[in-house]
């Protein structure tokens, strides 16, 4: 998951160099709902796992 943002957030920022503005929003965009998915599946799976225990 957080190796499709990192991809999504390198088209954005090439896109933005060469002037692409729609698509480096909508890969920036793209970018950000991936992140912060990744973020509650990781706090997530951190939080069961430290519940569960060993």
């Amino acid at each position: 998951m957080l190796s499709w943002a990192i991809t999504f957030l390198i088209i954005a920022i090439i896109a933005g160099v060469l002037g692409f503005g729609g698509i480096a929003g909508t890969a920036t965009g793209i970018a950000k709902i991936l992140f912060i998915i990744f973020l509650v599946l990781f706090v997530a799976s951190f939080l069961f796992g430290r519940f569960r225990g060993p």
